[in-house]
């Protein structure tokens, strides 16, 4: 894996933290988000890119400041050789 690929699996894991803790159902964030519980599931499995338009849709309907979905650790490091 790649630093972009980790990154992504990473936010997806917390999307689905956020949303289990919150009691919603992917369901729900698809009628909040307007994006299809079908890609909800892959964004949060890491399998679909985020944009910062979608991560925006995600923290609104978690009712979270944007920057919860970057509440984990991560060690950049990891990536110093990396192009």
């Amino acid at each position: 894996m790649d630093f972009h690929e980790d990154l992504q699996i990473l936010i997806g894991k917390r999307i689905s933290e956020i949303r289990m803790k919150n009691n919603q159902t992917q369901q729900d964030l698809e009628f909040l988000t307007g994006i299809d519980s079908a890609e909800v599931s892959k964004y949060e499995k890491g399998k679909r890119n985020l944009t910062l338009k979608t991560m925006i849709k995600f923290a609104v309907a978690l009712q979270v400041h944007p920057k919860e979905l970057f509440d984990f650790d991560f060690d950049i490091n990891r990536y110093n050789n990396e192009e």
